[in-house]
C-alpha cells in the first residue's frame, strides 16, 4: 500500500509539472478516479473501520480504570414533616478501581489473531487498489475501442452509400440490373444501422468512464500506432512464483488462516486459569446527627486502599467453552481450504493470463496482415466488377471483410493492453507506475466520434 501511495504522488506530480494536457490522458483519469471512485473510498472506510478491531482486542490486555461517586442523605421526623433541614446523617463516598490482566492466554491469542486479521485487511485493500487500476484502464480503452469501432462503422457507411448511389446511377442508364440496386441499398441500410448501434455503445462507454471519476471526459488521448507489442517477459513458472509471493488476495487468505489458527488457540485457552491484579481506593466522609448549634456532627473520614491478585479457574459453563473451541477449529479448516482454493485458482489464472498475452501478440501480427490481404482482395473485386467478372454482392462482401479486419485489429491491440495489465495484477505486481508507463504511448488527437 505504501508503494501505491508513493507512485500516486509521482503521478500527481507528472500531471502538474511535465506536459500541458489538452485532452484527458490515462494518468489524469486515474488520479481523478483514485480520489473520487466510490468503490475505493468505500473500501478505505471499511479498512479504517476494521482496523479498530485491533484496538478493541488489545484493550483487554491493558489496564482498566473506573471511578465511582455516591452521596446518601437520611432524615427523620414526625409524619408529614420530613425535610432536609432535619438531617440525621449524610454520607459521601468515592473511589477508584484498577484492574490489570497478568495472565490471560485467551486474550493474548485473540490479540495476536487480531493483528493477523488486520494484515489480511491491508492486503485486501491493496487488491482493491489494483482493481481500481484495472477498472480505470478497462474503461479508458473501452472508450477508445468504441471510438475506433464507430470510426470504421462510419467509413463503412459512407463507402456503402457511395456504392449505392453509383449503382443506382448505373441502373438508370441501363448498365446494371435493378437487383444490384437492391443489394447495394441493403448493404447501405445495414451499415447505417450498425453506425447507430456503435454511437449508442460509445455513449455508454463514456458513461462508464464518468462513473469512476464523477465528471465527463469528452476528449481522450489515443494509443499510438507504434505501441510495442511483445511477448510476456520470462517464462510461465516465473510468473507463477511471482503470483505466489505477491498476489494480495492469496496473502490476505494466508493471514486469515493465521488469524483463525490463533483464534482457535484462544478458544482452547478459555479452559485455562486467568490471573489478574485488582487495586481499589475508597474515601468515605460521614456526618450524623445535629449539634447544639444545628450543624451536622462529623463522624470522620475513612480511607481505604487494597491490592489483590485474583485467580479464576473456569470449571463448567454448560459446554459453551467447548462449543466455541470446536467452532473455531472448524473455522480454521474453512480458512485453510479457502486459501488452498485461492492458490489453485491463482495458478490457473496466472498461466492463462501469461498465455493470453503471448497469444495476443501473435494475433495482432496476423490481423495486421489480414488488413493488407483484405485491401488487396477489395481492390481486385472492384476491378473485376468494373469489367463485369464480379457482381455487386462480391464487392459488398469484400468491403465488409476489410472493415471487419480493421475492427479485429483494433480489438486485438486493446485486448493486448488489458491482458498485459491483467497478468501483472494476477501476479500482484500491478502498480500506478504501469499506468504512467502506458500513458507515455498515448497521443493527442481530436476526437469527433462521440
Amino acid at each position: 500500500m505504501g508503494r501505491f501511495t508513493r507512485t500516486m504522488v509521482l503521478a500527481a506530480g507528472l500531471l502538474v509539472s511535465t506536459q500541458p494536457v489538452f485532452g484527458d490522458d490515462l494518468v489524469t483519469i486515474f488520479e481523478l478516479a483514485s480520489r473520487n471512485d466510490p468503490q475505493l473510498r468505500q473500501a478505505q472506510a471499511q479498512l479504517n473501520s476494521g482496523r479498530q478491531q485491533l484496538v478493541i482486542s488489545r484493550s483487554s490486555l491493558l489496564p482498566q480504570l473506573s471511578g465511582n461517586l455516591s452521596e446518601q442523605r437520611q432524615s427523620t421526623g414526625p409524619e408529614g414533616t420530613i425535610s432536609f433541614t432535619d438531617l440525621d446523617s449524610q454520607t459521601r463516598r468515592y473511589g477508584l478501581n484498577l484492574q490489570q490482566s497478568l495472565l490471560n492466554m485467551s486474550s493474548w491469542y485473540s490479540y495476536q489473531g487480531a493483528k493477523e486479521a488486520d494484515q489480511a485487511r491491508l492486503y485486501n485493500y491493496a487488491a482493491q487498489e489494483q482493481d481500481l487500476i484495472m477498472r480505470v484502464a478497462t474503461a479508458y480503452f473501452n472508450v477508445l475501442r468504441a471510438i475506433d469501432d464507430l470510426r470504421t462503422r462510419r467509413q463503412e457507411e459512407e463507402s456503402a452509400q457511395r456504392q449505392f448511389e453509383r449503382t443506382r446511377q448505373r441502373e438508370e442508364v441501363g448498365l446494371v440490373a435493378i437487383t444490384e440496386v437492391y443489394e447495394s441499398q441493403a448493404a447501405y441500410d445495414l451499415a447505417r444501422n450498425n453506425t447507430i448501434l456503435a454511437e449508442d455503445t460509445l455513449s455508454a462507454r463514456y458513461e462508464a468512464l464518468e462513473t469512476l471519476t464523477g465528471q465527463p471526459h469528452p476528449n481522450l488521448e489515443i494509443l499510438h500506432e507504434d505501441f510495442p507489442i511483445e511477448n510476456a517477459e520470462g517464462d510461465m513458472e516465473m510468473w507463477v512464483r511471482e503470483a505466489m509471493d505477491n498476489n494480495p488476495q492469496l496473502l490476505a487468505a494466508l493471514h486469515s488462516v493465521e488469524a483463525s489458527a490463533l483464534t482457535a488457540k484462544a478458544r482452547r485457552s478459555d479452559h485455562l486459569p486467568t490471573v489478574g491484579l485488582q487495586s481499589a481506593y475508597s474515601n468515605t466522609d460521614s456526618n450524623s446527627g445535629q449539634g447544639a448549634d444545628g450543624s451536622l456532627r462529623s463522624a470522620g473520614v475513612i480511607e481505604g486502599f487494597s491490592v489483590s491478585v485474583q485467580v479464576s479457574i473456569p470449571l463448567y459453563s454448560g459446554h459453551a467453552v467447548t462449543a466455541r473451541r470446536t467452532a473455531a477449529e472448524y473455522d480454521l479448516v474453512a480458512q485453510q481450504e479457502q486459501a488452498n482454493l485461492i492458490r489453485r485458482n491463482l495458478t490457473q489464472d496466472i498461466r492463462n493470463a501469461y498465455r493470453r498475452v503471448n497469444t495476443d501478440a501473435m494475433v495482432i501480427a496476423q490481423r495486421r496482415q489480414a488488413i493488407i490481404s483484405a485491401e488487396a482482395a477489395l481492390n481486385a473485386t472492384e476491378a473485376g466488377y468494373e469489367v463485369g467478372t464480379r457482381n455487386i454482392v462480391d464487392v459488398v462482401q469484400a468491403r465488409q471483410q476489410l472493415f471487419v479486419a480493421l475492427r479485429n485489429y483494433s480489438d486485438a491491440r486493446y485486448n493486448y493492453v488489458i491482458d498485459t495489465l491483467t497478468l501483472k495484477r494476477t501476479a500482484g505486481v500491478l502498480t500506478p507506475q504501469d499506468i504512467i508507463d502506458l500513458n507515455e504511448w498515448l497521443v493527442e488527437q481530436p476526437v469527433t466520434a462521440q
